[in-house]
């Protein structure tokens, strides 16, 4: 029990001071409690004593917070100072006891930053400049940030400076700039913070930036043809502002040009040659260059040189053009079209005597223009002779051997040889009636012409030959030559000629006028239709007799009948095409008439014939005939029935009114038969036998004009009316035609389709009368 009490009343520390930081001016306590003591109680500071009591005389910030029943004796420090930073430590003399050092940690905030400069600060554009930052007596040191129009930027480097009382630190900081035109205005900040502040100081600058002209050159319009006028727009802004301007063309200043809107004419030369705009102010000067996009023709830049070679020597001749858009340059020979080169520079290798002459450079700009130029290349070389081989001349007149000698250089010596006479220049020599004579060409290249002239030419001049030779430095060149007596030609052979030729040129011309003036005579008869399908069609068909083909002259109706021209292949009439007719009746009136042309265009005597099957109540046909009575006067119907000696003229009639159309022409619906003609024409056998004679000539069969009897045809019409009404059916409807007296064939007589168009059909009778039953039928089918 008693060691129990003994552990009990023994004074001890509760708790002791500990470790603190405070900022300048604020309070701070330091805890000290001793437990089961009732002694004096003391604070050391940095080892030194305080002093006793709760009030500390020598520190008058200082205070003992004692509380007796506690046993706490805690320090209060008003309104801490950077004095107050130190060690402090609790003692109980009385029972021996020393608390634990606690260590008082004064922080202060550093002072308000400062960058140098500012607080505007002046930088030239494009140099490197450091932003400066200052924060002074700072504890612990200050960390400082910068700030970009409120934006962090890296990069800043710090340094740090130790005070003279060792407690505080100054920190300066360097952030690296390289200022651009566009910074001016820009503002910097600097914040500095340690623990004492952690919301930091700051302070801001501005950055005025000053720098030379930014300038901008523009052209107006972009692309101009050379000789309009172009605009140049400088537009500039600087800090500080711009002072003034200066223009310049090639490097050469334009005087005058003092604002900044230049306007001129453009040339070729503005291609080439820049325009440039000087704008400068307190800074500097910039300058700015812009070249003009003229449109211009070619320009001859460098003029080829004529170059004089050896034969078999390489050359190179030079060409330079300039012209916008690009241009295409091409070399070539004078007087050929073969494309040598398309460079600067046409390179020939080996060249020879026929390389020599005239070479073009040619420049060709897109929708501008063309340009060209010569150049002459001269090739030394032995001479070369280029006469006729074979020249000529009338016997007993005065002749001329001709030798024209190309040469560079030009010939030393020219030989002509002939026969046993050799004529050299040099030498002098003469001889009988021959004379030689040497002329220089200056428009043939500089070439020699060397004449050899003979007097009185003989038979002897024409068995020779003639060697012209010509020397110079490279070697000779020389020709053969041979003389031939000119042929001569009567001068009334001649002129008997061409009196002749005209006379046949004459004939033929008007052969061709007779011919046109028929084939126009022939297009102006009939009634021109509107655009129907038109078929010509040749039919194999035997009828009745010659009776039913004559018998219809006092008939005859009067309708217009198409023209057509009858061709084998049966082709179709083109749209538009006219269409007449030309019946001749005496008893019709004539008044407002139409002629029928021949469908056959004269191949044959066409007439109109009646077919031997069943017509359709629409379908009209019409017969007609010429009556030629033994004296020649036209007869009617009635003559057929009283003369047996008269002939009818197989030819169509070629009259026709059209006044009486609707009168002899009936186009019924009901299914009436149509009459028979009233008079039919006589058969065969009672025409006289003369008659067989009657225009044969021109009534010619089919088959002699290669037409075959034996193709297929067929027929467009309408339906008997026995099988089908007109309304019953569509409009056509094409179906074969048959062969035989009275034997239609299988499609003629089955139900087809069938329009409301008349159907015309001409015969055409056989030169030959005694084949009366066969006759061959043109239809044209509307």
């Amino acid at each position: 029990h008693v060691f129990r009490g003994h552990l009990i009343t023994t004074p001890r520390f509760s708790q002791e001071p500990a470790d603190q930081s405070v900022v300048r001016g604020q309070r701070v306590i330091l805890s000290c409690v001793v437990f089961n003591y009732s002694g004096i109680v003391q604070w050391t500071k940095d080892g030194l004593a305080l002093g006793i009591g709760e009030d500390l005389r020598a520190w008058p910030r200082y205070r003992v917070l004692r509380v007796q029943e506690l046993g706490q004796y805690n320090l209060e420090i008003l309104s801490a100072d950077l004095s107050d930073d130190s060690l402090y430590e609790c003692q109980a003399p009385d029972a021996a006891l020393r608390s634990r050092r606690a260590k008082l940690t004064v922080l202060i905030p550093p002072d308000d930053p400062v960058i140098d400069g500012g607080p505007e600060v002046l930088l030239n554009a494009g140099e490197s400049y450091n932003l400066s930052c200052v924060s002074r007596g700072a504890k612990p040191p200050s960390m400082i940030e910068w700030l970009k129009d409120g934006l962090p930027v890296e990069g800043a480097n710090s340094i740090t400076e130790v005070l003279p009382d060792r407690k505080r630190v100054t920190t300066r900081s360097y952030l690296p700039i390289q200022p651009v035109d566009t910074d001016t205005g820009r503002n910097y900040s600097c914040v500095a913070t340690n623990l004492a502040v952690p919301t930091g100081k700051s302070t801001t600058v501005t950055l005025n930036v000053h720098h030379s002209p930014i300038v901008t050159l523009s052209i107006e319009p972009r692309s101009v043809l050379e000789g309009d006028r172009v605009t140049f727009t400088c537009q500039a802004h600087a800090n500080p502002p711009i002072m003034g301007y200066r223009w310049a063309k090639g490097g050469v200043v334009l005087q005058g040009a003092r604002e900044s809107v230049f306007t001129t004419k453009a040339d070729h030369s503005f291609f080439t040659e820049p325009v440039s705009c000087l704008v400068f102010n307190a800074v500097g000067k910039t300058n700015v260059s812009i070249l003009v996009d003229v449109h211009f023709g070619p320009i001859l830049l460098v003029e080829p040189q004529p170059k004089t070679v050896d034969v078999d020597s390489d050359v190179t001749l030079n060409c330079k053009w300039a012209g916008n858009p690009p241009l295409t340059l091409t070399w070539f020979k004078k007087g050929s079209n073969m494309v040598l080169s398309n460079s600067n520079q046409l390179f020939l290798k080996s060249v020879s005597q026929a390389d020599a002459g005239q070479y073009v450079c040619k420049a060709i700009v897109p929708r501008i223009g063309v340009g060209e130029t010569e150049v002459t290349l001269t090739v030394n070389g032995p001479p070369i002779i280029s006469s006729d081989p074979v020249q000529y001349a009338g016997r007993g007149e005065r002749g001329e051997v001709k030798c024209y000698i190309a040469s560079t250089p030009p010939p030393d010596k020219i030989v002509w040889a002939w026969k046993e006479n050799v004529w050299e220049k040099e030498k002098g020599t003469l001889l009988e009636r021959y004379t030689v004579e040497q002329s220089k060409l200056s428009s043939e290249g500089g070439g020699v012409l060397s004449t050899l002239t003979i007097n009185n030419v003989m038979e002897s001049d024409f068995l020779s030959t003639y060697n012209c030779t010509a020397w110079n430095s490279f070697g000779p060149g020389t020709m053969i030559i041979t003389l031939e007596e000119t042929e001569e030609f009567p001068v009334g052979l001649i002129a008997g000629g061409t009196v002749g030729s005209t006379i046949l040129l004459f004939i033929f011309l008007l052969v061709l006028v007779l011919i046109f003036y028929r084939q126009r005579k022939g297009s102006r008869r009939g009634v021109t239709l509107g655009k129907p399908d038109i078929k010509v069609e040749t039919i194999n068909k035997e009828t009745h007799s010659l009776e039913e083909d004559s018998g219809s002259v006092s008939t005859a109706s009067r309708m217009f009948l198409p023209s057509v021209s009858f061709s084998p292949s049966n082709q179709p009439f083109k749209d538009d095409i006219e269409l007449k007719s030309d019946l001749r009746s005496d008893t019709l009136d004539t008044r407002q008439e139409y002629d029928l042309k021949d469908p056959t265009n004269g191949y044959y005597n066409v007439r109109a014939s009646t077919h031997d099957e069943v017509r359709p109540a629409s379908h009209s046909t019409m017969h007609y005939s010429d009556y030629r009575s033994p004296t020649g006067t036209p007869g009617g119907a009635a003559s057929i029935s009283s003369s047996t000696g008269a002939c009818y003229d197989p030819r169509p009639p070629s009259r026709l009114s059209h006044i009486s159309y609707a009168q002899f022409n009936t186009f019924t619906r009901g299914g009436q038969s149509q009459q028979p003609p009233a008079n039919p024409a006589p058969a065969t056998s009672e025409f006289p036998g003369d008659c067989s004679l009657l225009d044969s000539t021109s009534q010619l069969a089919y088959d002699n004009y290669g037409y075959p009897s034996h193709y297929q045809t067929y027929r467009m019409g309408f339906a008997p009316s026995s099988l089908a009404p007109l309304e019953a059916g569509p409009s056509y409807e094409m179906y074969g035609v048959g062969s035989g007296v009275g034997t239609p064939s299988g499609s003629e007589t089955g139900l087809g389709k069938y329009g409301s168009s008349t159907r015309f059909s001409y015969t055409s009778q056989h030169s030959d009368y005694s084949h009366s039953r066969h006759t061959q039928r043109m239809q044209t089918h509307v």
